[in-house]
């Protein structure tokens, strides 16, 4: 009886561990000199596409290359080729693609993942 409640309780504690995981799915934890791949849009695109692989925007347009320059709460400063731009680092979506995805994708709009699958609604995580 004590070893199975020890490994139901080992059980219960990987499935929290795995849910406090996926809860920070849409959340990049950047530090300065990190490089990802940023909308290229400029500052009037409101999408805020970021990912840690190149693909395409979810507003259809090319990520570009960028290095993270400052971090801030809840945002970084990404330098791009066309100048410095404040990104959420904190996404309305994320990648849907599962476990063993390591594409890092976040926007604040709806659209597909740089892996190409929908990305997801995230609820009540901001």
């Amino acid at each position: 009886m004590r070893r199975t409640l020890t490994v139901l309780a080992v059980i219960f504690s990987l499935v929290l561990a795995g849910a406090a995981i996926a809860a920070e799915s849409n959340k990049l934890n950047l530090k300065v000199g990190d490089e990802l791949y940023v909308c290229g849009c400029g500052k009037g695109c409101d999408c805020n596409t970021m990912a840690m692989k190149p693909g395409k925007c979810v507003c259809g347009k090319p990520l570009v290359k960028g290095k993270v320059t400052q971090v801030g709460d809840g945002t970084a400063v990404i330098q791009t080729k066309k100048g410095e731009q404040t990104f959420k680092t904190v996404g309305l979506y994320a990648c849907a693609c599962g476990e063993g995805c390591n594409c890092g994708t976040i926007s604040q709009k709806p659209g597909k993942c740089v892996c190409g699958k929908p990305m997801k609604k995230v609820e009540g995580k901001l």
